[in-house]
């Protein structure tokens, strides 16, 4: 399996040749793109996910789309917008945040809906980091029935300052009862100044640990997480909370959050191994 994976990423053809750029209006003058990359009719399309404020050329989202459209998987690749026209570079930290995870969750459902358009009546949800935690949210929603199996790679919940949790979104609540409009910063993932609007704010700060379990718990769609032991980023005791749901996870030994270096291939093996079990299913 192992040499097929080198095989699949170190390909001749340049996937990039067989790409193409698409774009939506989310917003009124806020357009924003996807990459697809069409693949075979007989494969579930996967809408893959990136994390926290990056785009889809984020190397870990980027090379998993490149290895599974290698394998015959029809990808498209968003970027959030993030509330920025055309947006094609990560968001820093320190910029002003108006959006928020309800944005983001329309967003996923365009670009579901986008797929549908092109025949696509199985799709598959793949996300890393913060990602996997959004593509959650719009699962515990009203997911359109396409969408048949769900993928978390190194999920994370919305990490805040540990002791400020419940007093944040206390105080942010009422900023929003009254109408108030004034940035307020925290720490947000992993940006420790996280300048944001009270209500784009708490709409992420309420997804913390417990909420993120109970949305896997109740997923409506087949599920499978995978995450690293050398994983430095994420909450305490996170992997230990996550097995005690008892949803379908495969830990990787010795990969970080990212999924680099050799550790690629295993993120890729375990996404096409499940992929595979989802496609022969549904022709059951």
């Amino acid at each position: 399996m192992r040499t097929f994976l080198l095989c699949l990423l170190f390909s001749a053809l340049p996937t990039s040749a067989q790409a193409v750029i698409t774009q939506l209006e989310m917003h009124p003058g806020i357009p924003a793109s996807a990459e697809y990359l069409a693949g075979q009719a007989d494969r579930p399309a996967v809408l893959l996910l990136h994390g926290f404020l990056q785009t889809r050329a984020f190397s870990t989202v980027g090379a998993l789309a490149r290895g599974m459209h290698d394998a015959g998987y029809a990808v498209l690749s968003p970027t959030l917008s993030l509330g920025i026209p055309g947006r094609n570079k990560s968001l820093a930290c320190e910029a002003v945040h108006a959006h928020s995870l309800d944005d983001d969750v329309t967003e996923i459902a365009r670009w579901v809906a986008w797929l549908k358009s092109r025949g696509h009546s199985r799709i598959v949800l793949v996300g890393h980091s913060f990602g996997s935690m959004q593509l959650l949210a719009y699962l515990a929603g009203r997911p359109d029935p396409a969408v048949k199996a769900y993928i978390g790679t190194s999920l994370v919940e919305a990490q805040v300052d540990t002791d400020s949790r419940a007093g944040l979104i206390g105080k942010l609540e009422r900023q929003v009862r009254d109408r108030q409009r004034t940035l307020v910063t925290a720490r947000l993932s992993f940006c420790k100044n996280y300048p944001s609007t009270p209500q784009a704010l708490l709409s992420y700060v309420r997804w913390d640990q417990p909420r993120t379990l109970a949305a896997l718990k109740q997923s409506p769609v087949r599920t499978q997480l995978i995450m690293g032991d050398a994983d430095e980023l994420l909450g305490k005791n996170w992997i230990k909370s996550l097995e005690e749901v008892k949803v379908p996870m495969v830990i990787v030994q010795g990969a970080n959050h990212f999924m680099d270096g050799e550790h690629e291939f295993d993120l890729l093996e375990r996404t096409l191994e499940f992929l595979e079990r989802t496609r022969m299913s549904s022709q059951q």
